[in-house]
């Protein structure tokens, strides 16, 4: 039974919430910058003092309990608030860590110019980026283990704001020499019957490739033959002579620098996708969110 005179430190609330998020002693302890003792003594310290279980251990596995997701968005909210007070008494309210989720086909495109923007306008901030697919990064905002979140809109999912931030078109990126490069009035009957490399399940870029193909009632050749991780590796394949594939605009420059891609481009209205961030509906911290969003957007690279 809960003692109801019983208050949580800061710190044994940051040892729950660490352990949650990375499922691991070290690790968590390596983030927070304790000895994995430390740790575990203010996580049983928490859980003595709540009279629950938390996080269940064992020599294999670390486990949230029942009660430990449902407590878990309010350790998160209550280690915000408190982040938010300190950044409000030095004068700069978007400081300390922000956990920060990136889709794959954005991240490698969007942090090279933005890490350093985000360095020089908000010197106090320290980022955590967590790259992943879309549902896992929606997982994590509803759960609190992340704070924002870059994905394509809309996410449709309950409890969330989202910003939007900008929007890009898909190039079509296709071997050297082939019959469609260079073109820039293609429209998305074309894809019928082209052998068409995807991501593997689970990316957006994926499935907004597929509705494409179903709005366009157009059946591509070879859908699901050859699946990759990255577009990189999808690009490659292009290269090699495998199919072709869609990009968005803003993986064009980094995808196609080693010369042997070619691209062409839709007629409009092309086809495409936007991008935004989000962020749980209960957090306090909207007008930081929308001020972390325009640097963002400052920096999109194209």
């Amino acid at each position: 039974m809960t003692d109801q005179t019983y208050q949580p430190t800061l710190s044994q609330l940051r040892a729950f919430v660490a352990v949650a998020e990375y499922r691991h002693f070290g690790t968590a302890a390596a983030r927070l910058a304790v000895s994995q003792p430390t740790l575990s003594q203010a996580l049983a310290s928490l859980e003595n003092g709540l009279g629950l279980q938390l996080i269940e251990r064992s020599t294999r596995r670390v486990l949230v309990t029942a009660a430990g997701m449902r407590l878990l968005p309010q350790a998160m909210a209550t280690l915000e608030a408190a982040d938010r007070f300190v950044a409000s008494a030095t004068g700069d309210s978007l400081g300390g860590v922000l956990r920060l989720g990136i889709i794959p086909t954005v991240a490698p495109y969007v942090l090279p110019g933005l890490l350093p923007e985000l360095r020089r306008k908000l010197p106090n901030l320290v980022p955590q980026v967590v790259e992943d697919q879309t549902a896992r990064l929606l997982d994590g905002l509803r759960t609190g283990v992340l704070d924002v979140a870059v994905l394509a809109l809309p996410s449709e999912a309950p409890g969330l704001v989202e910003i939007p931030l900008y929007s890009e078109e898909f190039v079509l990126v296709t071997p050297r020499g082939h019959e469609l490069a260079g073109r820039t009035d293609l429209g998305a009957p074309v894809l019928a019957d082209l052998p068409l490399l995807l991501l593997d399940e689970g990316h957006c870029l994926r499935d907004q490739t597929l509705e494409l193909c179903r709005t366009a009632e157009v059946h591509p050749g070879s859908v699901g033959d050859t699946r990759a991780a990255s577009l990189t590796t999808v690009v490659q394949c292009v290269a090699g002579g495998l199919g072709v594939t869609l990009i968005p605009e803003m993986a064009v420059p980094a995808e196609t620098a080693r010369g042997t891609l070619e691209t062409a481009r839709f007629a409009d209205p092309a086809p495409g996708r936007t991008i935004g961030l989000a962020y749980r509906a209960s957090s306090a911290r909207a007008d930081d969110y929308e001020y972390l969003a325009a640097v963002i957007r400052s920096k999109r690279p194209f």
